[in-house]
């Protein structure tokens, strides 16, 4: 089995094309070549500002700020993926201004720094890529997100499905909660 660190600015690219033979992904997953598995956790959202932006001095922040900024976007992530974090329109019907796209997530973060950008990201971001120059602040109104393992319905083999069955048995999904 093949396992490497999925990039969130393409999150299903290794999965469709074979790289990996399973991969940890935000939900939702929509494609109907791909099988999702069990939810292993729930994280907090989070947005990822320089330190130098107007927001980045809150406590925290809700969805309605995103129409005062210009978020990032993946080069290859699905719409309704991208929702997840980084809406496109507030929840009072503003759209949300989107910014250069990304193909990495060094770009991603170097992006940020600079004050190019902002964008939303799940609290494991700011647990293992602090940087200086960046601040994570709460998003109080988002929903947490949802991680589940995800393979090609395909490419299903024994080792994948002992490995979500694993999962399952483990009940990971009921004892790991990030978003506090």
């Amino acid at each position: 089995m093949h396992y490497r660190e999925i990039q969130p600015t393409a999150p299903l690219e290794p999965i469709h094309s074979g790289e990996v033979d399973i991969g940890l992904v935000w939900l939702p997953v929509r494609d109907p070549d791909l099988t999702v598995g069990p939810v292993t956790h729930s994280s907090a959202v989070l947005l990822m500002v320089d330190a130098k932006h107007p927001l980045a001095e809150r406590e925290s922040v809700c969805l309605e700020d995103f129409g005062d900024c210009t978020v990032l976007a993946g080069t290859a992530v699905p719409d309704y993926m991208e929702e997840t974090f980084n809406p496109f329109h507030t929840p009072a019907g503003r759209p949300v201004p989107r910014g250069q796209k990304v193909s990495t997530w060094h770009e991603e973060m170097t992006a940020v720094a600079a004050g190019q950008a902002v964008t939303a990201v799940a609290v494991e971001a700011a647990q293992f890529y602090p940087w200086p120059n960046i601040v994570y602040i709460p998003i109080r109104d988002a929903p947490p997100c949802q991680w589940a393992l995800v393979w090609r319905t395909s490419a299903g083999n024994p080792l994948v499905h002992a490995f979500a069955e694993a999962a399952r048995d483990a009940d990971i999904g009921a004892t790991r909660d990030t978003t506090s």
